[in-house]
C-alpha cells in the first residue's frame, strides 16, 4: 500500500525520468483493470509513492 499517490499527465515520462535520476522503482509500470497506469517508487526513507495516470 502506497503512502502517497500522485496523479501525473504522462506516467511513462515520469517513470523514465525517475530511472534516469536513480529512483528505486519497486513496482514497474502496469495498466490496472480499473483504468490507471501506475508504478511505485520508494523514497530514501522507504516510503512508497504511487505515480499514476488515468487511461483514456
Amino acid at each position: 500500500m502506497a503512502d502517497l499517490s500522485i496523479e501525473v499527465d504522462n506516467v511513462d515520462a515520469v517513470c523514465l525520468r525517475a530511472n534516469e535520476i536513480g529512483c528505486r522503482v519497486v513496482y514497474d509500470r502496469t495498466d490496472e483493470p480499473w483504468g490507471v497506469r501506475r508504478f511505485f517508487i520508494a523514497d530514501p526513507a522507504g516510503k512508497l509513492l504511487n505515480l499514476l495516470s488515468h487511461l483514456r
